[in-house]
C-alpha cells in the first residue's frame, strides 16, 4: 500500500497547490497534473506517512493543522487506487475508487522505474485523478482559486504526439489509438484529432529512414541583430558580442570537424542551422562556415538542408546566394508578425516591407522551399491583428508555416516588463483567451490554403498560464515542404548531434528507447575557450 496526501492551500490570495506524499515517487506527475487544472499556482513538496483506511481523518487533520483550505489524498493500495476531496471547512467530501489488477507489488520492485506495470499503475492513477478534478464542484473550493479542464487530459508534457506516434509504429490503426488517447489519457476531442493528424504524417514522413543508425546534424549560431522582447534563448547581439564572431566560427568549426570524424560510419538524415540569427553572420563568415560543414560531411547524401535565416534585416541576396551555392533547400524567414506597431514593441529593428522584400529575394534566388515563422499571443495584438498577418502572408504564398504560443518565461525582457505592469495575472488570463481563438484562425488558414500539421509540441512555461492551458506550437506545411529536422528533435527517434554554443546532443539508443545528452557551454566566451572540452565530451558517442 502506498499513500499520499495532496493539500491545496488559498492564503492572501495567491494560490499554493501542496503535495503531501508518502515517499517521493510520481511526484513530478502529480504537481504536473495539479498544476494543470490550478494555472498560475505555486507548488511545494512534503512527504507524510498516512493509513489508507483512515482518509477523511487524515484529511480532516491536514485541513485543520495545516490551515488547509483543500486537501485531496490519494491511495495506492494492493487492488485499487482511492482519490478523496475534502473542502469547504471538511464539509464537502468526495471519494473515488479504481480497481487495478496486475503487478499488484509493483512498487516494491527493487526498482519500481524499470517495472513492467509502473506506467499501467502511472495511467490509472492519473486518468481517477484528472476525473475528480474535472468534476470537483465550485463549492469545494476556497474563494478565489481557479480550476481550468485542460484540454490535453493528462498529458502534461512537452510531446504528447510520443504517445500516439508509439502504437501506430506498433502497428496499432488510428482508431485504436484515438480511443486510448480518449479514455486513458481523456483527451479533449480537438486535441485528440490534432494529435492523430500529427503522429500520422510524422509516421509516413519517417517512414523508410534508418533512425537506429543515423544521425541529423544541428549547428548553433547564437548572434543577433538585436534581443527581442520576449526571448529568453541564449542570443548575442551583434553590437554587443560581434567582435566575438570570427573566434566562435574558428571554435566551431574545429567542434564540427571533429564531430565529422565520429560520424563517419552513420548515414546523415538532415542537417539544421539554427540560432540565434544565422544570417546575421556576414556574407563571408556564411561562406567560410558552409564550406567547412559542406566539405566535412556527407551533405548531398542527405534528405534535407535548412537554414533558420530567421530575422529578415539580416537577408540579402549575397547571403541567399551563398546558402544556393552550398546546396541549402530549405529556408525560414520569420517575421513572428505582419503588424509594424508589433515588430516596433517587441524590439524588431524591421519593418513588414523588410519582410516582403526578403521572402520574394528568396523566391528570386531559387528557393522552393520557405517557411515563415508566427507567434500568437505578441503583447497588445488582437485576433483581428493576427488575421490580418495571416492575409499578408497568404500574398506571399509561403510552402510552410509554424505558430508559435506566445511562451511568457522569467528570462525575458517581456516577463519582466509584465511584472511591473501589476497585472501579470490579469495581463495572461487575457491573453489566453485571444490566443485560442489565434490559433482557431491558424488552423482555418492551414486547411484553406493546403497546409496539414506535421509536427506539433507544448513548451514548458507556455501559453498563458505557464503550461496549464491546451495552447501548443504547430508547424503546417504542404506535402513535400516538411522539415524532417523538426520532426526529429520533437520525436527523439534519431541522434541529433549538435555543435555550438547552447547545443545539445542527443543520442538515440534504440534498443531501450532513451536519449542520453551531451550539453555544450551556453556562454559564447566560455565555448570559444573551451572547445576542446565540448569535443572531449561526445567522445564515444556512438558507443
Amino acid at each position: 500500500m502506498k499513500r499520499c496526501l495532496i493539500r491545496l492551500l488559498q492564503s492572501k490570495g495567491a494560490g499554493m497547490i501542496d503535495l503531501v506524499l508518502s515517499e517521493l515517487d510520481f511526484d513530478y506527475e502529480m504537481q504536473a497534473l495539479v498544476s494543470s487544472f490550478f494555472p498560475g499556482q505555486k507548488s511545494r513538496i512534503a512527504v507524510r506517512k498516512g493509513n489508507a483506511s483512515k482518509a477523511r481523518e487524515i484529511l480532516e487533520e491536514f485541513l485543520l493543522q495545516e490551515d488547509s483550505d483543500l486537501v485531496a489524498g490519494i491511495a495506492f493500495e494492493r487492488e485499487g487506487i482511492t482519490i478523496s476531496l475534502l473542502g469547504n471547512g471538511g464539509k464537502a467530501w468526495m471519494q473515488r475508487m479504481a480497481d487495478v489488477s496486475g503487478g499488484k507489488d509493483w512498487h516494491k520492485h527493487k526498482d519500481k522505474s524499470a517495472h513492467p506495470y509502473r506506467t499501467y499503475y502511472k495511467n490509472e492513477w492519473k486518468r481517477l485523478l484528472f476525473e475528480m478534478l474535472r468534476d470537483m464542484p465550485a463549492y469545494i473550493l476556497p474563494a478565489g482559486m481557479e480550476k481550468r479542464v485542460p484540454a490535453w487530459g493528462t498529458m502534461t508534457g512537452v510531446r504528447p504526439t510520443k504517445i500516439p506516434m508509439n502504437e501506430l509504429l506498433l502497428g496499432k490503426g488510428r482508431e485504436e489509438v484515438g480511443e486510448l488517447l480518449e479514455k486513458c489519457y481523456c483527451c479533449a476531442e480537438d486535441k485528440k484529432e490534432l494529435c492523430l493528424d500529427v503522429a500520422v504524417r510524422e509516421a509516413e514522413l519517417l517512414r523508410g529512414i534508418d533512425l537506429v543508425n543515423s544521425y541529423s546534424l544541428y549547428v548553433g549560431i547564437p548572434f543577433c541583430p538585436t534581443t527581442c522582447m520576449y526571448c529568453s534563448f541564449p542570443s548575442y547581439p551583434l553590437g554587443q558580442f560581434g567582435h566575438l564572431s570570427d573566434d566562435y566560427l574558428r571554435a566551431l568549426k574545429k567542434e564540427l570537424s571533429a564531430v565529422a570524424a565520429q560520424c563517419r560510419d552513420h548515414p546523415l538524415t538532415s542537417i539544421y542551422i539554427g540560432g540565434g540569427t544565422p544570417t546575421a553572420l556576414t556574407v563571408d563568415q556564411l561562406d567560410e562556415l558552409l564550406f567547412c560543414l559542406c566539405t566535412s560531411f556527407p551533405v548531398g547524401q542527405s534528405l534535407e538542408f535548412t537554414v533558420e535565416a530567421g530575422r529578415p534585416d539580416s537577408i540579402t541576396r549575397e547571403k541567399l546566394q551563398v546558402l544556393r551555392k552550398y546546396g541549402v533547400e530549405r529556408i525560414s524567414v520569420n517575421p513572428q508578425t505582419m503588424q509594424q506597431k508589433t515588430l516596433e514593441l517587441i524590439g524588431r529593428r524591421h519593418t513588414v516591407e523588410d519582410v516582403k522584400r526578403a521572402f520574394l529575394q528568396a523566391r528570386e534566388a531559387g528557393f522552393t522551399n520557405i517557411n515563415m515563422d508566427f507567434i500568437i499571443g505578441l503583447p497588445e495584438e488582437t485576433p483581428a491583428d493576427f488575421e490580418d498577418t495571416l492575409r499578408q502572408a497568404e500574398d506571399l504564398a509561403p510552402d510552410s508555416i509554424t505558430v508559435h504560443s506566445l511562451v511568457v518565461k522569467r528570462a525575458s525582457r517581456l516577463r519582466s516588463l509584465l511584472e511591473e505592469g501589476g497585472d501579470f495575472r490579469g495581463e495572461e488570463r487575457l491573453r489566453e483567451c485571444r490566443m485560442e481563438e489565434m490559433l482557431a484562425l491558424s488552423r482555418q488558414f492551414a486547411e484553406r490554403r493546403g497546409y496539414l500539421p506535421y509536427y506539433m509540441y507544448r513548451q514548458k512555461n507556455s501559453a498563458g498560464h505557464f503550461g496549464s492551458s491546451g495552447q501548443e506550437n504547430i508547424g503546417y506545411a504542404r506535402k513535400g515542404s516538411e522539415c524532417l529536422y523538426n520532426i526529429l528533435i520533437m520525436e527523439e527517434m534519431e541522434t541529433i548531434a549538435a555543435v555550438g554554443a547552447g547545443a545539445s546532443t542527443k543520442r538515440y539508443h534504440a534498443d531501450k528507447k532513451i536519449v542520453s545528452r551531451v550539453e555544450n557551454v551556453k556562454s559564447i566566451t566560455d565555448y570559444i575557450s573551451r572547445v576542446d572540452e565540448m569535443i572531449a565530451r561526445k567522445k564515444g558517442m556512438w558507443s
